[in-house]
């Protein structure tokens, strides 16, 4: 144990300076980006793509998604709201069956207690086939 913690703390003061150097490197590459991005020369884009459309697209989704950003966090915490109380409504619904079929769970007899009968009543998608009633659920004829 002790030669383990002695690998553990030297590996500890090994990263350091790795952990260190990499989050300057990361400033350094922030600090040194200008506040606001130069701007598209779409004209220059247009002339030098084969397919302009591709370009006017592009063109839209930057300036929709530019839009977004430009929007008031308010607005965008209104309408979070308004979205989280519509999918609370829209999940009642199922919470309502799902807590009924957990009451039908509840109320059953216990599976090592059950004949077929009770079973096929309360599970009625485990009723056999009256016409084959067992398996392979073929007639005798044709086995």
């Amino acid at each position: 144990e002790q030669t383990l913690s002695h690998v553990a703390k030297r590996a500890d003061w090994l990263s350091e300076p790795l952990v260190a150097w990499s989050v300057l490197l990361h400033l350094y590459r922030l600090t040194s980006l200008p506040e606001k991005p130069p701007p598209i020369d779409w004209v220059y884009y247009k002339t030098a793509v084969a397919n302009a459309g591709m370009v006017d697209e592009f063109e839209k989704k930057v300036r929709f998604s530019s839009s977004i950003r430009c929007c008031c966090c308010f607005e965008i915490q209104v309408e979070a709201v308004k979205s989280a109380a519509e999918y609370v409504q829209a999940s009642k619904s199922p919470i309502v069956q799902y807590e009924k079929q957990l009451e039908k769970f509840r109320t059953m007899i216990p599976f090592d207690q059950m004949m077929w009968e009770d079973l096929n009543e309360i599970f009625p998608e485990t009723k056999l086939d009256k016409k084959y009633p067992y398996w392979p659920h073929k007639p005798i004829e044709n086995l």
